[in-house]
């Protein structure tokens, strides 16, 4: 499945001036990094794909269904980049309420809870309260409660934000494992999260796409005098730099 953002000005009120003018974005299938500077308009993009933000102009479709849709919402779970626990409900009630919330039945939305917590390695603390939960453990319980409703597309704000090292690397390996049956774009400030896994790469700048396409294509752009282990990070200044060259 598909999101494709066509021609689309999106300012967040009238009379200020538009994060993004006459954007075009098609998101690809697997997992894409989302990168980019405070202000690049990353969260936007997010929102206007979860169907969160209606633009001004222009159009936001998945599939040829619009954001506007009911059944454009129950294909797309959004998991914005603070996760409030819930310390009344154990992690399996969490999960099965944000089914209940997206209009599937009690009973459906219970039995559908166990296999979603499952798929993110969370079956041992089903029924542990949430706000017991460790921050990786809690982003993961996030990313559930996206997928109990058969969400075909997961969009991540910031997954990562405030994770120390393990509980990133066994959130990104939630994520690899995911992007073989669900498309996934994923903001983060932390080039690292790029990896290995991720399969393409989009960076933003001040609302426009400075590159967009395959992990190769992006880390192509690294500077050849880049220590090792630092190719990701090599690669993004570099874009941003040509910015600055470009505006100077």
């Amino acid at each position: 499945m598909t999101i494709r953002i066509d021609d689309v000005t999106y300012a967040y009120r009238r009379w200020s001036k538009p994060v993004l003018v006459d954007f075009t974005y098609t998101l690809p299938g697997g997992l894409t990094v989302l990168l980019g500077p405070n202000g690049a308009g990353k969260s936007t993009l997010l929102r206007l794909a979860a169907g969160t933000a209606r633009p001004a102009r222009g159009t936001v479709t998945l599939d040829e269904t619009p954001s506007t849709a009911r059944t454009y919402r129950r294909m797309v779970g959004w998991l914005p980049q603070h996760i409030q626990p819930m310390p009344q409900l154990t992690a399996h009630e969490y999960v099965a309420y944000a089914g209940w919330l997206k209009g599937m039945a009690t009973g459906v939305a219970h039995d559908k809870a166990a296999a979603a917590l499952d798929r993110v390695h969370l079956t041992g603390q089903a029924g542990v309260k949430t706000h017991r939960l460790s921050g990786g453990q809690l982003r993961r319980l996030g990313v559930a409660a996206t997928l109990v409703h058969d969400a075909r597309v997961l969009l991540l704000d910031e997954p990562t934000a405030g994770l120390d090292p393990q509980q990133r690397r066994s959130f990104r390996d939630v994520l690899a494992a995911l992007s073989g049956e669900v498309t996934i774009l994923m903001s983060t400030h932390d080039i690292q999260d790029l990896a290995e896994e991720a399969d393409h790469v989009t960076v933003l700048h001040s609302g426009r796409i400075l590159q967009t396409g395959t992990t190769s294509e992006f880390l192509a752009h690294t500077p050849q005098d880049t220590a090792p282990g630092r190719r990701a990070e090599g690669a993004y200044t570099a874009l941003l730099d040509g910015v600055g060259i470009m505006e100077s």
